[in-house]
């Protein structure tokens, strides 16, 4: 699997060196130079797959020749081990369920794959990985969690002071051993612009072996699509095919990772990004111009979020037309 630069799309690296090191140098954002497509007897007969082997097929078919196959399915399955069932609410509505993982956020399903995919590339007497994280919430208990006890690692969490529940500060304080948190006197975009500095920063990165844990990370993104594929092939057996999924979004990961399945072959009919009163994307769409704010905040923490970074891949994956995405 090779990796461009959204600021650079004659930039080629290998997913090994993508995840390692985040974000290039260029300030851009890592996207695959192709996206493969899923076989078509797949989709067609998705419904026969579980989770686990729908995911191990996703993973396979993006990370060809990275690892072997015995090596993949095993981490598949250590890091995918609990459910993400849908649930009924009326006869065209169902909610798909992604608080089954150990933080009860849905990001467990790209912190857990990410922690092991670097776990097993780590080799023994490497220099010591600093994982920076920003978090609104959800995603700093996922990745403590994640992270927890890997030999060779070191997280340090960014969080807004006094702008997540109670339960989730004490998530990301109370782990230890690797674990270390900061509560930063601002917002989510105030940690996020901390930690990019921070990858930015030439010194830094000469003196530390710095990485990102958070969706500016390929490897939190890939795993995402796995629940989106699962999601169809549990509606597909219930005898629906026409699927619209309607995704809360913040920094625009989750859904950036629906949109990489659909152009992978995942037969969805639209995507409606639910936002709140943070609202740079939907501005973006009525007019055309791109233009960031200071984040408001709201109930909704998680969405908190007034630079959302992964914007720039989802118009990568539409070639900037606008248009497209307003359909």
């Amino acid at each position: 699997m090779k990796l461009y630069s959204t600021n650079n799309k004659n930039l080629r690296v290998s997913f090994q060196e993508a995840i390692f090191n985040s974000m290039p140098q260029d300030k851009g954002l890592y996207m695959p130079s192709e996206i493969p497509q899923l076989e078509k007897d797949f989709i067609d007969h998705i419904e026969k797959y579980s989770l686990q082997e729908i995911a191990y097929k996703i993973a396979s078919t993006l990370l060809k020749h990275e690892m072997p196959e015995a090596d993949l399915i095993a981490l598949i399955e250590d890091a995918v081990s609990f459910d993400a069932p849908i649930v009924k609410l009326d006869n065209e509505t169902f909610v798909l369920e992604l608080f089954h993982g150990p933080s009860l956020a849905f990001k467990d399903f790209g912190a857990r794959f990410m922690s092991r995919v670097m776990a097993y590339f780590l080799k023994d007497g490497e220099q010591l990985l600093d994982v920076l994280v920003a978090t609104s919430g959800d995603t700093g208990g996922a990745v403590a969690l994640g992270f927890l006890g890997v030999k060779n690692t070191r997280v340090t969490i960014l969080f807004p002071k006094g702008k997540v529940s109670e339960i989730q500060r004490l998530q990301l304080t109370t782990n230890g051993k690797n674990i270390r948190t900061i509560a930063v006197d601002g917002t989510f975009d105030d940690c996020q612009a901390l930690v990019k500095q921070a990858f930015a920063d030439e010194e830094l990165n000469a003196k530390f072996r710095l990485t990102s844990a958070n969706s500016i990370n390929i490897a939190r993104l890939i795993p995402q699509t796995f629940y989106y594929f699962n999601a169809y092939a549990q509606l597909k057996r219930q005898g629906f095919k026409d699927v619209v999924f309607s995704v809360p979004s913040g920094n625009f990961g989750n859904i950036g990772a629906g949109l990489l399945a659909y152009k992978m072959g995942l037969p969805v009919k639209q995507f409606i990004a639910a936002t709140n009163v943070n609202d740079t994307v939907p501005r973006f769409l009525e007019t055309g111009v791109y233009e960031t704010r200071p984040s408001v905040q709201t109930y909704a923490n998680a969405m908190d979020v007034g630079a959302p970074s992964n914007w720039v891949r989802i118009m990568h994956l539409f070639k900037q037309d606008r248009k497209a995405l307003q359909e």
